[in-house]
């Protein structure tokens, strides 16, 4: 089993641009594997890693509802902000700078075949690095990503995960408020869940800027030690 896992920072990104590269690497994989099982071969299949950070963009995903975006196009564009329905798991979503978002494209017959686990880790990684920040976060029951002050009136997720699989082969993947502009938030409903507020790990600290590259250290650190994984940079 390969538990390499290819590492790259695309940095400020375009959502389409990152997509067709996350889904040509995730395409590579499923077709090696193909190509392995017709010809009995044994060739490694790769892991990979993505870090991105996106303009203002919101994603729908397949079993998402559209009402759940409290605006329309024109109001769209005067924000700056684009859309896109996608092809993973969850509702709708918000990406933005100040956003770690993460996309490990992996083969999970390299790790261990469980979409649950899968995401119960990623859930995991990012518990441990907010830990590390001195905030207790959380899982909620039925609501997949990460919260704070969860069963009470001041819940608030800091978070967001949706994914997909195919052969077990994963790609997209979750997304860190770190220091988020939190009022694009107010044009949709986050997850199609309501009532939930939204937050950023800046906010929570009570500061102006955290330092994204700290954090992306510290998500590796907690990535490679949950999935017994060799980053390669």
């Amino acid at each position: 089993m390969n538990k390499k896992v290819i590492v790259q920072d695309l940095g400020l990104k375009d959502y389409k641009e990152s997509w067709d590269f996350q889904e040509q690497l995730f395409k590579e994989t499923i077709d090696l594997k193909i190509k392995n099982r017709r010809e009995e071969s044994t060739k490694e299949t790769p892991n990979h890693f993505l870090f991105v950070e996106h303009p203002h963009v919101f994603t729908l995903g397949k079993s998402g509802d559209l009402t759940n975006l409290l605006v329309d196009e024109k109001q769209l564009a005067d924000k700056g902000a684009t859309f896109y329905k996608i092809n993973r798991g969850g509702d709708i979503t918000y990406h933005g700078p100040g956003q770690i978002v993460g996309y490990p494209i992996l083969d999970l017959d390299n790790f261990f075949t469980d979409i649950h686990k899968f995401l119960r880790f990623l859930e995991e990684m990012v518990i441990l690095t907010l830990a590390e920040y001195g905030l207790k976060a959380e899982r909620s029951e039925g609501e997949t990503g990460v919260w704070l002050d969860v069963g009470t009136p001041f819940a608030r997720k800091i978070c967001a995960m949706g994914v997909r699989a195919s052969r077990w082969v994963t790609m997209h993947g979750f997304a860190l408020n770190v220091n988020s502009d939190l009022g694009y938030f107010d044009l949709m409903i986050p997850c199609g869940i309501k009532g939930k507020a939204v937050t950023s790990l800046n906010v929570e600290l009570g500061k102006k800027e955290v330092d994204m590259a700290e954090v992306k250290q510290k998500l590796l650190r907690h990535f490679s030690k949950l999935f017994e994984a060799e980053i390669t940079l």
